[in-house]
């Protein structure tokens, strides 16, 4: 063997041991300083669409989500989110129409969500919605009159103040009521996040661009979302993925046609979060196909496409 061959490898061999002290740790955001936070409307109870509950566990499982908000755990059989939690070896918390399911510590119970502890030693609020979804603005406004019977005989409307005004209606108590209850925590520069089904758009989506685009039939300033940044609250999805016409992130619906007369695609499902310290990395959506979802589950068994988005967390 020639010296040449030797040299070179022991010359290599010094430049990866260098490199190892230089470079930053291989899992720098490893799950240890990192949190991926999830919003999933199961629909009636993970079971609806001829599913096993073991494919809603399965959704969550490929989203890789530390905890999850879930909504319409309940099925005509009854209330499956204990049996969920199971599936997935998890905790949960029941709330008001609501659970949260997380694979951390649940160390504190609270009206409307919980405190987690993270591997890191550091603690997180988690809070879950699940506002009514009648009278539901985009179908007032585009006359749209669907087969639900709860979202029958609702009035039509055509402008933006009609729209502000039944979405304050509808959905302004609960939101209200939530924001105090956050207001209220005793630290208040830990994580928050809140997540849910708000049925109701963003006014970071309903814009003049989408407008002008035909997307949504004018724009609106939807009251929910924008308390939601009034009390300095981040929308997850819009942080990372800004332009809101070349990624629509939309949640509702993967059971219609984005041309069907009788819906209206968009998005409904959110991640809210703040908090010192805390950054957004990356956001995901979890549906039926590639086209409409970033993460695929077949069959997909749910008439909500799921949102998960990760955090990490900055050292002071």
């Amino acid at each position: 063997m020639s010296k040449k061959p030797r040299q070179m490898r022991i010359v290599a061999g010094l430049l990866l041991a260098v490199w190892l002290t230089q470079a930053p740790p291989l899992h720098a955001h490893s799950q240890d300083a990192s949190l991926k936070v999830m919003s999933y409307n199961i629909f009636r109870g993970g079971t609806q669409r001829g599913q096993p509950l073991s494919q809603t566990a399965k959704v969550i499982q490929h989203a890789k989500a530390d905890v999850v908000g879930v909504q319409e755990t309940r099925s005509p059989r009854g209330d499956n989110a204990e049996q969920l939690a199971e599936l997935l070896g998890w905790n949960h918390s029941v709330g008001n129409k609501v659970t949260i399911l997380t694979h951390y510590e649940i160390v504190e119970q609270l009206r409307s969500g919980i405190k987690v502890k993270l591997p890191t030693g550091k603690e997180a609020y988690v809070f879950n919605l699940h506002l009514p979804s009648n009278p539901y603005q985009p179908y007032q406004l585009l006359g749209i009159q669907p087969k639900w019977h709860k979202h029958k005989n609702t009035p039509f409307i055509t402008t933006e103040a009609e729209a502000i005004a039944a979405a304050s209606a509808a959905r302004g108590k609960e939101i209200t009521t939530l924001l105090q209850e956050i207001r209220s925590l005793p630290d208040q520069q830990a994580p928050v996040f809140v997540v849910g089904d708000f049925n109701e758009p963003s006014h970071l989506d309903w814009t003049e661009n989408a407008a002008k685009a035909g997307r949504h039939p004018l724009s609106v300033a939807y009251p929910t979302s924008r308390k939601m940044a009034s009390a300095g609250f981040a929308d997850a999805w819009r942080a990372v993925h800004a332009d809101e016409m070349t990624r629509p992130g939309f949640t509702w619906s993967p059971l219609t046609a984005a041309d069907d007369p009788k819906d209206h695609h968009d998005r409904i499902d959110f991640v809210y979060f703040k908090g010192e310290g805390v950054d957004v990395t990356e956001a995901k959506i979890v549906g039926e196909n590639e086209a409409h979802a970033d993460i695929v589950v077949l069959p997909y068994p749910s008439d909500h496409r799921s949102v998960v988005a990760t955090f990490v967390f900055r050292s002071p």
